[in-house]
């Protein structure tokens, strides 16, 4: 068995097949070009190959040196793979969260840097599911459920009251001109999410709008898609203001109206018996507390 090269040499090789270059290798490696093209000569040498050619401008792999460069580059990528995950991570407190794909992909998922700036030293495990009332045997530390909040599978803390609205895409509500109402933007092509389809019926009887069963209805199992659906224009949907809000926010829906129906389930916060007494879960508790 040949003897395995020096690991210097190796390094030195990894990073100068990356960039394709002994000057970016040396920079990157706090090393002269020179250092670098003499570590590589002693690979070079014994591996008794040629692994670049020395072009009048830079270097190129060789054939051989291409072969080599991939289970050296994966070699290297795995220690600092293993290295970050046995001595960076190990040094930072999990937090695992479950939340309906919603609210995780609409609410949480888009201000986690925040909480990452804040709180550096904690790490969040995101996941979501359709539908939850208790924890599973993968147990999360958190869950963010909507409903009523009567479990008792965990200390349960109320988020608020939330309203739903009406939305749709700009060019969708200019589509109607003058005669844009509620009334027609109900009569038009409506994204129903399942669960919330009598929503427009119970708006229209909040404030009396007369508007009549949606006649043209696409049904969608959750709110992340219906917002999809008419982020594309496909029509308008009534969904919760605290999922609609940065799609506002960035002007890829507008609310045309100011009609606000209360919704009675509301999202809450339960945290898994046995680990609300840990810091990180008390202080994503109280940071998802702060989003609403």
């Amino acid at each position: 068995m040949a003897k395995l090269p020096h690991v210097t040499w190796l390094r030195a090789f990894e990073v100068a097949a990356r960039h394709n270059s002994f000057s970016a290798a040396a920079e990157e490696l706090g090393l002269t070009s020179a250092a670098v093209s003499q570590q590589i000569r002693l690979l070079e040498k014994h591996l008794n190959v040629s692994l670049f050619e020395r072009l009048p401008r830079g270097v190129a792999l060789t054939e051989i040196g291409r072969a080599y460069a991939m289970p050296v580059q994966k070699t290297f990528s795995e220690l600092r793979d293993a290295t970050s995950g046995l001595f960076t991570n190990s040094r930072r407190r999990v937090v695992k969260i479950r939340a309906s794909i919603s609210c995780a992909g609409l609410v949480i998922a888009p201000r986690l840097v925040e909480f990452e700036n804040l709180h550096p030293d904690i790490k969040v495990d995101l996941s979501t599911f359709v539908w939850a009332n208790r924890f599973g045997e993968e147990e999360s530390d958190i869950d963010i459920r909507f409903g009523y909040g009567d479990w008792d599978d965990g200390i349960v803390s109320h988020l608020g009251h939330e309203c739903a609205v009406p939305v749709c895409h700009p060019d969708y509500a200019a589509s109607f001109g003058a005669d844009l109402s509620i009334q027609n933007l109900a009569q038009g092509r409506v994204v129903a999410i399942k669960g919330s389809e009598n929503d427009w019926m119970r708006l229209s009887d909040q404030y009396t709008l007369n508007l009549g069963a949606p006649s043209r209805t696409l049904r969608m199992d959750s709110s992340f898609l219906a917002l999809q659906a008419v982020t594309a224009g496909q029509g308008a949907a009534m969904v919760l203001e605290s999922f609609a809000h940065e799609y506002i926010k960035q002007g890829l829906l507008v609310a045309p109206f100011d009609y606000r129906l209360p919704i009675q389930p509301s999202h809450y916060l339960v945290k898994r018996k046995g680990a609300e007494d840990r810091i990180e879960v008390q202080v994503f508790a109280s940071w998802v507390t702060s989003l609403y």
